[in-house]
């Protein structure tokens, strides 16, 4: 009997040690997202006698594959702006496997701009605020506003911390190419593609590459169309600003524009909201539409749109 005992206690241990193990498997498995079958979502706000409870922001972010939308350049900085956001004010109404997905993403995001060697200014402003919305989360913690244990939040923010070191030491390599390059063009194809940059600091660094582009970065229109394409006439007119020749210093009027008013948005990609059914899916995702046209009924949605679907 003793001897049955000891195998009975020693058969216990074993399958509490394997449980376990088990579970540290899943809670530490950081870098494998949440995946659903279906890449779509039903938006619903109330409970009907099909469906009970309500969606959430969370369960939206691990359904909707953001994972390898940030691998399509349409979507990119969709998806990056809707990091951003959530970064801002809704870190605290994910819940703990959509904080891991969104550091899981986040990661992937820092990833493929080391090896692109693209929009570093972008990341390094999201990582920036981030860690300025953790560092006032981690203070209260004390309130329970972070799921999971504080030094979870502490390793991921050396994280953070790191990933903006790799950011910085990044070094831009020149391509072997020596054929045409941008200052070779015509300047009324230098102006032409000037105009197709939407921020005003990429303006400013291509004026630092060579002299001639320092002159056309100056450019009185260049600019004007800039705060235009950006801002209403009516916030222009609110902050007019004279030059010493007494025309009007569009460049600086658009760096004072920005300070007061969101800039203008524009993604090659978004989500979209069908309007007959409430389903959320990325453009071009099949999902069971009982309308005779689901191409008309389809609404585009911003980033701060998304988000402020799930607000209740």
């Amino acid at each position: 009997d003793d001897h049955n005992k000891e195998n009975l206690f020693n058969s216990l241990n074993y399958d509490i040690a394997a449980k376990k193990r088990k579970k540290d498997l899943l809670n530490n498995k950081a870098k494998t997202q949440y995946f659903h079958q279906e890449k779509w979502i039903y938006v619903h706000k109330g409970s009907t006698k099909e469906r009970h409870g309500y969606c959430t922001l969370g369960e939206a972010f691990n359904r909707l594959d953001f994972s390898s939308a940030i691998l399509d350049s349409r979507r990119f900085n969709y998806v990056v702006r809707l990091l951003e956001l959530i970064a801002k004010s809704q870190l605290t109404s994910l819940s703990g496997i959509a904080q891991k997905n969104y550091m899981n993403i986040l990661e992937k995001v820092v990833q493929k701009v080391l090896e692109d060697q693209q929009n570093i200014r972008l990341i390094r402003e999201l990582l920036q605020t981030l860690y300025t919305s953790l560092c006032t989360l981690v203070q209260r913690v004390g309130k329970s506003v972070l799921v999971g244990n504080i030094n979870m939040w502490v390793h991921r923010m050396e994280s953070i911390l790191h990933w903006q070191q790799q950011l910085n030491n990044i070094q831009i390599t020149r391509p072997a190419f020596k054929g045409t390059t941008l200052t070779d063009l015509p300047l009324c194809l230098q102006l032409n593609i000037m105009q197709r940059l939407s921020d005003g600091r990429d303006l400013v660094s291509l004026g630092q590459v060579a002299p001639d582009l320092q002159v056309l970065s100056e450019d009185r229109l260049l600019w004007k169309k800039l705060c235009q394409y950006h801002f209403t006439d009516r916030q222009i007119r609110k902050r007019l600003i004279l030059s010493d020749k007494g025309q009007l210093d569009w460049k600086k009027m658009y760096f004072k524009l920005i300070r007061c008013y969101p800039r203008k948005e524009q993604y090659g990609d978004t989500l979209q909201l069908c309007r007959h059914c409430h389903i959320l899916s990325w453009k071009g995702t099949d999902h069971p539409c009982t309308a005779n046209n689901p191409e008309t009924c389809s609404t585009s949605l911003s980033p701060q749109d998304f988000i402020n679907l799930f607000r209740f």
